[in-house]
């Protein structure tokens, strides 16, 4: 079993930002005070897209200007992590949104938006549901998805659900079970004891003291801290408790069989010996084992969770060759 002195060091070594049952596990964690419900905002979009208004999610659409009506736009689907919104994605959207259609999705409870159907019962597999519709109701073909750390197990989700249609996945800095980074014999029921531990704590924290301004105060008011917690936004408590639970114990390896697309992983990695993000190398192979087909490993030296934000010309890189790849 997994101790919480050793799992703590994989989310220090990974840099992650210190109820109702599981489907892919057993877990059941303590229940909290559900909130009132939140009438749905209007999802803002642009391009000739169908009206989407959903209670677990936001998307924004951006993309080219003046294309040629005959010329096909491919799709791209960014999802963001725990406690994070679509503004970790904004560099590397603005950049893509001149060539593709960029697709930015928030989960609601994460940041400032309101949590609605997200403030009860499950989070990770509703909101994949969800984004997996906003794929068959916007007729998407084929979408490349780009998901971070709790992003990319919704990219799992959809990309091992035959009904989304998705195209190929890139895997930032997420494994399909993160305590297999550590031990690939751990199980969700390992975890459950550390991970309801986990769940209490944030909800003891609350809304409030989760919130990004927090801290980012704590590190100082440069805009340099400000950029370095951006990857932090916080949110609802209830929803930021319920998705590290299950971020923590759902075990998603028993459906990489089903996935039949391409599969890059690009994680965060340092050329030093006495860095965990070194010892970890061999880790990232193996959490994908289960796999059809090899994934495409791309380490990024010197950046940690946030890739993206750590080494953003090395991961724009990463990106252009897993969306030009074939």
């Amino acid at each position: 079993m997994i101790s919480l002195l050793a799992f703590s060091g994989l989310i220090l070594s990974l840099a992650a930002p210190a109820g109702p049952m599981v489907p892919d596990s057993p877990a059941q964690p303590p229940m909290a005070v559900a909130k009132a419900p939140v009438a749905p905002e209007v999802v803002t979009e642009s391009g000739p897209q169908a009206r989407f208004t959903s209670r677990r999610i936001t998307v924004e659409v951006r993309g080219p200007q003046n294309v040629d009506p005959g010329r096909a736009v491919r799709d791209v689907i960014l999802i963001p992590g725990l406690a994070s919104t679509s503004l970790v994605w904004e560099p590397v959207a603005e950049r893509l949104s001149e060539t593709y259609r960029v697709h930015l999705v928030s989960v609601r409870g994460f940041g400032e938006l309101a949590a609605a159907d997200n403030s009860q019962g499950l989070v990770a597999g509703p909101v994949a549901e969800e984004v997996a519709r906003y794929i068959r109701s916007q007729r998407l073909r084929a979408p490349a998805v780009i998901g971070h750390s709790m992003g990319g197990q919704i990219a799992v989700r959809l990309a091992s659900d035959g009904r989304s249609g998705v195209g190929r996945v890139m895997i930032v800095d997420a494994a399909p079970f993160f305590p297999s980074l550590l031990d690939d014999r751990a199980t969700g029921e390992d975890l459950q004891p550390i991970a309801a531990i986990a769940y209490q704590a944030v909800l003891f924290l609350g809304d409030d003291a989760l919130s990004r301004q927090v801290w980012a105060e704590g590190m100082g008011s440069t805009s340099e801290a400000l950029e370095s917690w951006v990857g932090w936004q916080g949110g609802d408590a209830r929803v930021l408790a319920q998705s590290l639970y299950e971020v923590m114990t759902v075990d998603l390896r028993p459906r990489l069989p089903r996935i039949d697309v391409p599969v890059t992983v690009v994680y965060g990695w340092s050329q030093r010996e006495d860095s965990p993000r070194y010892r970890l190398q061999s880790s990232w192979r193996q959490a994908w084992t289960g796999l059809p087909r090899p994934p495409r490993l791309v380490p990024i030296a010197g950046a940690e969770h946030m890739v993206m934000i750590d080494q953003p010309a090395r991961f724009m890189a990463a990106v252009d060759e897993f969306l030009g790849a074939p």
